[in-house]
Formats: C-alpha cells, sequence, structure tokens
C-alpha cells in the first residue's frame, strides 16, 4: 500500500494494481520484502489494541447508559470509537513511521534499530510524530465510521447480540472496507508525511525558490509538515486522482484485518463473560446452600 501510494514513483516501483506490485515486488526483492517492517507493527499492536478497545467498551457502556439507559446508542458508540483512537494512535505511530520508510523503494534502511537510529540522528524525535494529527484526522472520522458501521450491521444481523463468528466476520469486514475507501485521501497525506518521498520534496523546494526569486536553486533541506502542505503537495503532483491512489489495497487490506479484529475481539469477550456469568451462579447456589 506504501508503494502504491507514491506520487512520483521510481520507474521500478509503477504497479498496475495491487496483484502485480506484489508480484514485482517478490521477483525483483525477494518473498520477504511485502511484509518487511511488520516486526515494529507486531510489538506495539498488543498493547496499543488492548487499551483501544478498553477504551472503547468503557466509553460506550458510559456514555450509552447517560444517554439511553439500557439502549445502544450510535452516537456513543462513534465518541467511544474516536477516543480510543487518540490513545492508539499515539502508541502506534511511530511503529508506522518505521513500517513505511522500510517498505519504500530502495529504502536504505537494514533493520528497525537502523531506521530507528537514522530518523533520530537526521530528522529527530519529531519525525516520529510529524503524521500524528493527520493520522489522528484520517482515524478519528475513519474510526468513528468504522464504530458505527459495525454496530449497525449488528443490529440487523445479531440483533439478539449473542456470540456469532460469521456475523462478527461480515460486520467487520464491510465496517472495514467503507470506513478505508471514505478516508483513503488523508491515508495518502499521512503516507507523504512520513516518507518524506524525495520527488515531493523537490517540488515544493523548486516552488518555493521560484518564489523567492531564485530559480533553480532549492532554499536547503526541508521537510514537509502539517496536512494543508500534504494537501496542497498532493494535488500538485497528481491532481484528485492522486489522492485516491492505492484505494483498492487500502480496502484489500483492511477487510481482513477488520474483520479479525472484531472476531478475536468478540471471542474473547464472549469467554470472559461467560466465566463471570458462571462464577456469579455458582456464588448464588453457594449462598443459598
Amino acid at each position: 500500500m506504501t508503494r502504491m501510494q507514491s506520487l512520483h514513483p521510481e520507474p521500478g516501483a509503477r504497479y498496475r494494481n495491487v496483484m502485480d506490485a506484489l508480484r514485482q515486488i517478490v521477483r525483483t526483492e525477494g518473498v520477504w520484502r511485502p511484509i518487511r517492517g511488520v516486526n515494529v507493527l507486531a510489538v506495539g499492536a498488543g498493547p496499543a489494541h488492548a487499551v483501544y478497545f478498553a477504551c472503547y467498551e468503557k466509553i460506550k457502556f458510559s456514555l450509552s447508559d447517560a444517554i439511553h439507559p439500557g439502549t445502544n446508542s450510535h452516537f456513543a458508540n462513534g465518541v467511544a470509537g474516536c477516543m480510543a483512537t487518540v490513545l492508539h494512535d499515539a502508541m502506534m505511530n511511530p511503529a508506522e513511521v518505521v513500517k513505511q520508510r522500510m517498505q519504500m523503494f530502495n529504502s536504505p534502511y537494514r533493520s528497525v534499530l537502523d531506521c530507528m537510529g537514522s530518523l533520530l540522528r537526521r530528522e529527530g524525535p519529531a519525525a516520529f510524530y510529524r503524521s500524528y494529527t493527520t493520522q489522528l484526522t484520517m482515524n478519528v472520522p475513519f474510526q468513528a465510521l468504522h464504530f458505527m458501521t459495525y454496530e449497525y450491521l449488528q443490529e440487523l444481523l445479531n440483533p439478539h447480540r449473542q456470540y456469532n463468528p460469521s456475523s462478527h466476520v461480515v460486520s467487520g469486514a464491510l465496517a472495514g472496507a467503507l470506513a478505508a475507501a471514505a478516508t483513503t485521501p488523508l491515508d495518502v497525506c499521512k503516507t507523504l508525511l512520513n516518507t518524506q518521498e524525495a520527488q515531493a520534496i523537490h517540488v515544493i523546494q523548486a516552488e518555493a525558490a521560484t518564489a523567492a526569486g531564485a530559480v533553480g536553486a532549492a532554499a536547503g533541506s526541508r521537510h514537509i509538515s502539517g496536512l494543508g502542505e500534504a494537501f496542497r503537495t498532493v494535488y500538485r503532483m497528481g491532481g484528485v486522482p492522486a489522492f485516491f491512489k492505492g484505494v483498492q489495497a487500502r480496502v484489500i487490506y483492511q477487510m481482513p484485518s477488520t474483520a479479525i479484529s472484531w472476531s478475536v475481539y468478540e471471542f474473547f469477550k464472549y469467554i470472559i463473560t461467560k466465566r463471570q456469568h458462571e462464577r456469579r451462579l455458582r456464588g448464588d447456589r453457594d449462598g443459598d446452600k
């Protein structure tokens, strides 16, 4: 997805579609290249998702009870998803930066630690959070739409809200696909901020030099920072279609991801709830004796 969202790809990194990209990457760079940098995501994903779902459940039930006691509130679901996202992204943003830098075409980094050390030396700690506000700008509507769609589909497919794996998979996949497609323009901007694509930086340097009256003399090295500048750069380099680069890859990635995430979450929620219910029943029987 990172490769397909490149605004000015190298000749060796131009792909027609997702399958063409996968074939070319495996053929020219090795079978493990498509998952390079995933290990850093795996390290942060566990605690980040634990905080994410714990925060979601707490806020959802508290707010739902305050608005409509005993009923499901779509507004509460959306707000809970937004608040959970703020905490989740604060933990995952640095990992996302490292992953995307390592997945770039001709990435110069040998390992996760090499990438992190190089970023710290060359761009400072701010490099790990340069896209944080953009990430939130993207993920807050993504997660609000994601959670509200999931809960709405659960009301249709699983009205009694019982443990039903097939309904969790279908609801999770459709919710993820819809949210992913709707927020692709923001994801393109986030990728640009994370990767600091060389050709994009060259474009804004040349424009800055021209505006300063020094055509052909870029005024020093700089970075693309802020959502506004990212939006302008994407538009200058590809127009409106550039905002939807990689949308197919993004939907294909998010559908199984959200389906698995909700399935695992609902499974453990069912197991924990069942055990708590059994303990209460045992306690009631012991009390009767």
